[in-house]
């Protein structure tokens, strides 16, 4: 196995714990502070907008000072914040509270470019991206549990001392990216000339792996966001929400040791629809009942389409670009992608709250709808293109 492509995923790894554990405790945290039901979610959207006005920023500076300082940089902003989250929660303060998420958001906005360091530093992209999302499993186990242990063995105001471990968690991966050996390549380099930004986001292969990539993480991240909430208005305690948050995660990233053998036998958009249809088959159990199985066996599929769908697209919109492009063609991806999440992020606490559960699940099936419109309208566009070579070519 490729050495960098392990230290990066056990740096993804660390960071996306720290970010099921945020999720495993910041919505319950907003409805304790919050002035009110409408802002019980903001600290998740405040994350959510921290690591959207990342993006942009993330993939550019790196392109200037390399990956490894650009990623040392976000690492430091996401620790300044689980630091300011410990002192804001002991301080019972929701607005800086907000802020803390914010930074930290700011920091998984950088985080989220392992991945394509992990394409770069590989000879097999799909499998190095499928080795970057396995390791969300140790996430999945370590970080609704470790909020769990935390709190009942170090029992804190509004769950401060999760923080404490969050920052441990950041330490860890600062220490060690300065192991990993990137392959950098700068705007200048690459054997052809970097096209306009127009000309790259207009490909048909682009729009679909974006639209996928956007579709499929906002309607992920507006219910797994809205679970904890719903299961706390239906009786469940922490406990319980965390073991379902642990199995979505588990759903999120398991199957990311096959996925991109699924890829590789089936194709990338036939990967994509299935995920779509696994997303609707969530909404479908969410409607049918309010159990603890019902919540777990959901959110758990919903895990798995997602992953179905983002890895393809992932795998796809980094076919689209030279390697002189890829700092604005991943900056417009990421962006376009994790806007949509972040306003997810923040309608959720005020959609569960004000139109139900009910509501949030029946929403999302039309939008995975468009999702699978996009995957055939690429598909049929694809075949058109090769019915269009002629013959002798």
């Amino acid at each position: 196995m490729n050495k960098n492509v392990l230290l990066l995923a056990m740096c993804q790894g660390l960071i996306t714990t720290g970010n099921i554990l945020l999720v495993t405790i910041a919505a319950l945290v907003g409805q304790a502070l919050s002035p009110s039901a409408a802002f019980t979610t903001l600290p998740v959207a405040t994350q959510m907008f921290g690591l959207l006005i990342a993006t942009i920023p993330a993939s550019l500076v790196m392109s200037k000072i390399g990956r490894r300082r650009g990623f040392s940089l976000g690492n430091i902003v996401g620790l300044s914040g689980t630091l300011l989250g410990y002192f804001a929660l002991h301080e019972s303060a929701f607005l800086l509270f907000c802020i803390a998420t914010l930074l930290i958001g700011i920091g998984i906005g950088f985080a989220t470019l392992y991945r394509f360091a992990a394409i770069e530093a590989s000879d097999n992209p799909v499998t190095a991206i499928s080795i970057i999302m396995a390791s969300g499993v140790v996430a999945a186990i370590l970080g609704p549990n470790l909020a769990v242990w935390v709190t009942s063995s170090f029992p804190s105001i509004n769950y401060a001392n999760v923080f404490i471990s969050l920052s441990g968690l950041y330490l860890l991966a600062l220490f060690l990216l300065q192991a990993v050996k990137f392959n950098e390549v700068s705007e200048t380099q690459g054997s052809q000339k970097a096209r306009g930004l127009r000309e790259i986001v207009m490909q048909p292969q682009f729009i679909t792996a974006v639209l996928i990539a956007m579709l499929s993480y906002t309607i992920m991240n507006l219910l797994m966001t809205a679970t904890p909430l719903a299961m706390h208005r239906h009786g469940f305690d922490l406990a319980d929400s965390a073991l379902v948050i642990e199995w979505h995660v588990l759903g999120m990233f398991v199957p990311s040791f096959f996925t991109g053998k699924l890829i590789h036998r089936f194709g990338q958009t036939p990967i994509m629809a299935s995920g779509a249809l696994l997303i609707i088959g969530c909404c479908v159990i969410n409607l049918l009942g309010v159990s603890h199985w019902h919540f777990l066996f959901a959110l758990c599929i919903l895990g798995v389409g997602w992953n179905f769908m983002f890895i393809s697209a992932t795998h796809m919109v980094s076919e689209t670009y030279h390697p002189s492009e890829r700092a604005k063609a991943q900056a417009s991806n990421e962006f376009a992608v994790f806007s949509m999440v972040a306003i997810s992020s923040l309608g959720a606490g005020w959609l569960e709250a004000n139109a139900g559960w009910r509501f949030l699940n029946m929403m999302s099936i039309p939008i995975m709808l468009i999702a699978l419109g996009v995957i055939y309208w690429f598909a049929s566009q694809k075949e058109a293109s090769l019915t269009q070579i002629p013959l002798g070519r």
